[in-house]
């Protein structure tokens, strides 16, 4: 008779979960350099006198009192914020703990506040006008930058964001112009920015072209044609094909009077309201959505969604082509948006810039936008410095909007991983 014998069960293993939490110094040496920037302004180049801060306009119901303040003392006190803002994120990532967004934002403001306090010493700045240039002049950047990370979101890198926003800006001026309806010209730049968002998709998913390739040239493409037709076509005809009506601002009843946030996001014109639906649509469509899933899925492993029954470079082609939409959508913006003629490249790299807002942003449409405000905010704030004669030199306030954008990308963004499958073909195996 044989006796079974019994071994002990196996001890169960205990599986070590790494929770590193992966920090950068990125942020504190950043706070430090422009501490030490504002620390330069005033030892070297002090200005006497103090400023002023116009919160109100003429025409607003509630008229808010100006803030004066005295130059110096307060960049003074401005520096010291930043010096303690800097020590604390440095104190937290020597502690292995990441620097929280709202520092990011607190050290921004009270930088800006320092540096305006210090370039318009003995004078008075619209802080209205300020703002609502900003926000101007943020708007094709935000609809460029959506485009991008629906694009990248859906795994196709979408380079031809500065042809899209000029063919949606050439398009919506020769259709208004020829029909004298702006609503008309809208519609029409959306079909052109989807038309060179198929171009791309098709090059991209069919035949496997490399996808920044795509974009660049054409990019070159757009620009060719549209100056081609400037010269050849609008300029010879401007009366009947490039004298674009634009949209009327619109002011919202009770929103409009809210001081300082009614002036600036409630007096605006179509373009800029359909801007901030469109803000809210791809955020809630990206994360709340059976089709925000899908198409993130598709970005993030195709070969997975694949597997499920998502068809992947279908899903791929139509949102490439949404995307080219609302860029061509932002593109009128620079025509029936703003009442201007076209011109030859009057875009400007704003799709590049609008490329930068979606790394800066994290391929995020919430952050993206706050990225693109933030160029907004750096490309109108050398009209304001001119305008009130500030001692800050043009040639460097002409270069500010693309220094910001080279140190927002390098110097605050920090490690960040985008759509796995961006840029990569799917080939169905």
């Amino acid at each position: 008779m044989s006796t079974a014998v019994q071994h002990p069960a196996p001890a169960p293993q205990v599986v070590a979960l790494d929770t590193t939490v992966v920090t950068s110094w990125k942020a504190p040496i950043a706070f430090a350099i422009f501490t030490l920037l504002a620390i330069a302004l005033a030892v070297f180049a002090p200005q006497d006198g103090d400023t002023t801060f116009r919160l109100s306009t003429q025409s607003d119901v509630i008229q808010l009192p100006e803030i004066t303040v005295p130059t110096m003392p307060t960049l003074w006190i401005t520096i010291v914020l930043l010096a303690l803002a800097t020590a604390y994120s440095a104190m937290l990532v020597a502690s292995k703990r990441r620097v929280p967004v709202w520092l990011v934002v607190v050290f921004a403001v009270l930088f800006m506040f320092g540096f305006l306090t210090w370039a318009a010493s003995g004078a008075a700045i619209p802080v209205i006008g300020l703002l609502f240039g900003s926000l101007s002049l943020a708007v094709p950047l935000i609809y460029g930058s959506l485009a991008g990370v629906l694009g990248e979101r859906v795994g196709v890198i979408n380079i031809a964001i500065e042809g899209q926003l000029l063919a949606g800006a050439f398009t919506a001026a020769v259709v208004a112009s020829i029909t004298g309806q702006p609503i008309l010209g809208l519609i029409a730049a959306m079909v052109a920015g989807m038309l060179v968002g198929m171009v791309l998709a098709a090059f991209a998913i069919k035949y496997f072209v490399d996808q920044v390739i795509v974009g660049v040239v054409l990019n070159v493409l757009v620009v060719g044609l549209t100056s081609f037709f400037f010269s050849q076509v609008l300029a010879p005809n401007a009366a009947a094909l490039n004298t674009p009506p634009r949209f009327e601002r619109l002011p919202i009843p009770v929103l409009s009077e809210i001081p300082i946030i009614g002036p600036v996001l409630f007096r605006q014109t179509l373009v800029v309201y359909l801007m901030y639906v469109a803000v809210a649509l791809v955020y809630f469509g990206l994360f709340h959505t059976k089709w925000g899933l899908r198409l993130r899925a598709v970005g993030e492993h195709p070969q997975a969604a694949d597997t499920v029954g998502i068809k992947v470079n279908r899903t791929r082609f139509w949102n490439v082509a949404l995307a080219g939409a609302i860029a061509g959508l932002g593109g009128t913006f620079f025509t029936i948006g703003s009442g201007i003629a076209f011109n030859k490249e009057m875009t400007a790299g704003a799709g590049f810039i609008a490329l930068a807002a979606v790394i800066f942003g994290q391929w995020d449409p919430i952050k993206a936008t706050l990225a693109a405000l933030l160029f907004g905010f750096a490309s109108n704030l050398q009209n304001t410095l001119s305008v009130i004669g500030s001692p800050v030199p043009s040639e460097f306030m002409l270069m500010l909007p693309y220094v910001v954008t080279i140190f927002a990308v390098a110097g605050l963004v920090g490690k960040v991983r985008g759509p796995a499958a961006a840029g990569k073909p799917y080939i169905k195996s």
